[in-house]
């Protein structure tokens, strides 16, 4: 064989040699294989097509605190209000908010004090974000109105992501702070009463109080991704703990 030749097909073989290397080794700006985090994504979007693994009909309250692994496993949502807070809410949850939301600001069209939009005030909260809404409302509201109102860090039920606490603002004008929001219960009676229809419940009631633990609040609403189970809570006018007493 001439030399020539020789080289000539030795050169090649070593352009096929690279070009294979390459194409098993190809990164992507993060340093990450292109094929690993492709599969990343795919195992994302098939888990988020599957529905988060978390119970919907967690318990958590005064006696029961949040389970171990619970904010690792949650699928959360951002959203910004009309006071421009972040929210953020569990997935489910909150596309079933967005449904209620629909629904309660059409049955309110008409309103005879001004246009009525619902907010969300706050969901998800993290143990360190309780501990500062403890710490406001004690300085804020005193030491009693805590103890009925507000959850000891870490057996609050925001930490779950399926409490959503709700306020509203009427032509444009936020109706926010707790102390204003009960001065409209003809408002509060028409969200209460779609809220089966969506998988939520009025957590705390005013017949619930020893059962929770807590006064009743008008804006604490639970998502228990199960209109059914929504309905015969609300039908029974019994609490979540008292439901799920009695289912065992």
């Amino acid at each position: 064989m001439k030399k020539n030749s020789f080289m000539m097909i030795l050169l090649a073989a070593l352009m096929v040699f690279v070009l294979v290397m390459t194409g098993c080794g190809k990164q992507t700006e993060s340093g990450e294989p292109a094929d690993a985090s492709a599969e990343t994504e795919a195992e994302t979007e098939s888990a988020a097509e599957e529905g988060s693994v978390i119970d919907y009909m967690v318990i958590v309250n005064k006696s029961n605190p949040l389970p171990d692994g619970w904010e690792e496993a949650l699928d959360l949502k951002m959203t910004t209000n009309s006071v421009g807070d972040d929210v953020y809410v569990e997935r489910k949850a909150y596309e079933a908010y967005l449904a209620l939301k629909e629904a309660v600001e059409k049955d309110l069209e008409g309103y005879d004090k001004g246009e009525v939009r619902l907010q969300l005030d706050s969901a998800f909260r993290s143990i360190a974000a309780q501990q500062k809404i403890v710490d406001d409302f004690t300085e804020k509201y005193g030491e009693d109105y805590v103890k009925r109102y507000v959850a000891v860090p870490g057996f609050s039920e925001h930490h779950t992501g399926l409490a959503l606490d709700l306020y509203f603002t009427i032509d444009g004008k936020d109706i926010y702070e707790n102390e204003d929001l009960v001065q409209y219960p003809d408002i509060w009676e028409v969200i209460h009463a779609r809220l089966p229809e969506f998988g939520f419940i009025l957590r705390y009631t005013e017949a619930g109080e020893a059962a929770t633990g807590y006064a009743y609040e008008p804006w604490h609403i639970r998502y228990l991704d199960s209109p059914e189970t929504a309905e015969e809570i609300t039908d029974k006018g019994i609490t979540l703990e008292e439901y799920l007493e009695n289912a065992k």
